[in-house]
């Protein structure tokens, strides 16, 4: 009688109050939708509060250390992890090639990859959710990408390598018989000098000129890193959605007229493209005259190559830092590659100097390619959660060697660092350490063979797999090839402040990287 009594009461005053009403309808709803989340994925585990919260997650991202903190999660809670009320990250191989499957059922979260947008409702090869639409977009570039319609790829590449040598040598490097020390050189920026020149002259046709400059043209490396951290914070803050909000969307999203950050340099790129367009397509065969050849067209064009330099740039330029950087940081290994590279020189095995190393000569060099591979390896230099979609009816996965049902529209992510780092399944109990030699094994010893198979085909991951795999692989892996060869062909590197290398913040799955001051003496 009494509860009876109560619930009439409470019922009437919320009658008086329509706005209480309403607001505990709203809340009533939304702790139920937590509850069914928490519920339907209630047998994966994760920190703390990640089963009915994105506070955990949130708290990562705006740190600027995501990566480390998917590390964690699949480290303690195993190859699938709950990083979210209806996220998971994984860290299997083996998991993460099925989700990316040419054919796959799953596809983008557009949750993820609409906050990756450069203006609302626009979107390009990367921030493409819908499976169709990205396949055919795709099509359209892939020959660009490959090389295939661009015969002077390589040449290009050459230049700008040439460009940062004579870089280096001419203003940083001090005498290799003088008594003199060096004037440090921050490499973090000249890295990413080198691989803005070379995406824009591949891609558009003419270098932005910054390592004849020495310096930030037009300041698209300040925008670049300005646009990536405020992307950064909304998506961490979870806020990014409003950007789809009309008349607000538009007005807190970057603009070309504005005077910094994306904006300028999205109204730079545009510049660049239409007057590119104005020129034949037979007049320079490179990327963006591949792309209009094939079909993209408008602002879909300019989508695509402002995609292309942002991504094409800082991901490059991440992967020769942290190649660099973990070169100098381990003596034994830097004596025994400049060895190798000193040995190819002598034996005519690379190109003489002045002229920059042909891919093909690089690439067999057995150690130059471990140093490589092993370097991006212990710290891949894109750690993107990149969330997929779980097909509507689930999918029943093998997961080390255990049958597990992923439920229907659930979000799951790559965990970078527990998938190549960690991974003591894959790469061996000292996954950890920076070795190159574990890529050198006697495939006559039972199992070697098929254990080395793995190793790459995990690491292979770092560039993507099967519908979304990196169209930009090809581009960068020349230039890291020569450009590591060269930098060690003509100088000697010390790291200037070993104690602090480096300052590195992950922002939206890209390093950004900076202060990473080099002593350089010449060697010719």
């Amino acid at each position: 009688m009494a509860s009876e009594t109560l619930t009439t009461a409470l019922l009437g005053r919320l009658s008086q109050h329509p706005f209480y009403a309403v607001l505990s309808v709203l809340l009533a709803y939304f702790a139920l939708g937590r509850i069914q989340q928490y519920w339907r994925l209630r047998h994966f585990k994760g920190p703390f509060s990640t089963g009915v919260s994105w506070l955990w997650h949130s708290r990562a991202v705006v740190a600027g250390d995501s990566h480390l903190h998917y590390g964690y999660a699949t480290e303690k809670f195993g190859s699938i992890a709950r990083v979210a009320p209806n996220h998971l990250i994984t860290s299997s191989p083996e998991l993460w090639a099925h989700i990316n499957a040419v054919r796959s059922p799953y596809k983008r979260a557009e949750w993820y990859y609409h906050a990756a947008r450069f203006e609302p409702g626009k979107d390009n090869v990367f921030t493409e959710c819908d499976n169709e639409k990205h396949d055919a977009r795709r099509r359209k570039m892939a020959a660009g990408y490959a090389g295939k319609e661009n015969p002077g790829l390589e040449a290009s590449v050459d230049t700008h390598v040439k460009e940062l040598v004579h870089l280096i040598r001419s203003k940083y490097a001090a005498p290799a018989t003088s008594t003199q020390s060096a004037m440090p050189m921050d490499m973090a920026t000249k890295m990413q000098y080198l691989t803005l020149d070379v995406i824009s002259d591949v891609g558009l046709g003419k270098a932005f000129g910054d390592l004849k400059a020495d310096a930030d043209v037009n300041d698209y490396l300040k925008a670049s890193e300005e646009g990536l951290y405020i992307a950064n914070l909304s998506f961490g803050l979870g806020i990014s959605w409003l950007r789809n909000v009309p008349i607000l969307g538009k007005a807190i999203s970057p603009s070309e007229k504005d005077a910094r950050g994306f904006g300028k340099m999205m109204a730079e790129a545009r510049k660049s493209v239409e007057a590119r367009k104005m020129k034949s397509t037979d007049e320079r065969s490179d990327m963006l005259a591949s792309f209009i050849r094939h079909g993209i067209t408008g602002d879909d064009l300019f989508q695509e190559v402002f995609e292309q330099v942002l991504a094409g740039s800082d991901t490059t330029a991440a992967s020769l830092r942290i190649i660099m950087l973990y070169i100098m940081s381990h003596p034994r290994v830097y004596a025994k590659l400049q060895a190798e590279i000193d040995d190819a020189v002598q034996a005519g095995k690379a190109s003489a100097y002045p002229e920059v190393i042909l891919d093909v000569e690089a690439r067999k060099l057995p150690y130059l390619c471990a140093v490589i591979r092993e370097a991006m390896r212990v710290h891949p230099p894109v750690v993107n959660l990149f969330s997929r979609v779980v097909p509507k009816g689930g999918d029943v996965v093998t997961v080390d060697g255990k049958e597990v049902f992923l439920p229907g529209d659930t979000m799951i992510g790559y965990a970078a660092w527990g998938m190549h780092r960690n991974n003591r399944a894959v790469y061996g109990a000292d996954a950890e350490v920076f070795r190159p030699e574990r890529w050198f094994v006697d495939e006559e010893a039972p199992g070697e063979k098929e254990r080395l198979a793995r190793m790459y085909k995990t690491n292979d991951l770092i560039f993507g797999h099967g519908r979304w795999v990196c169209l930009g692989r090809v581009v960068a892996l020349i230039e890291i090839h020569k450009t590591v060869f060269e930098l060690l062909r003509n100088f000697d590197f010390a790291l200037t402040n070993p104690h602090e290398p480096w300052k590195i913040f992950n922002v939206m799955g890209l390093f950004s990287i900076g202060d990473m001051w080099v002593d350089v003496t010449e060697r010719l």
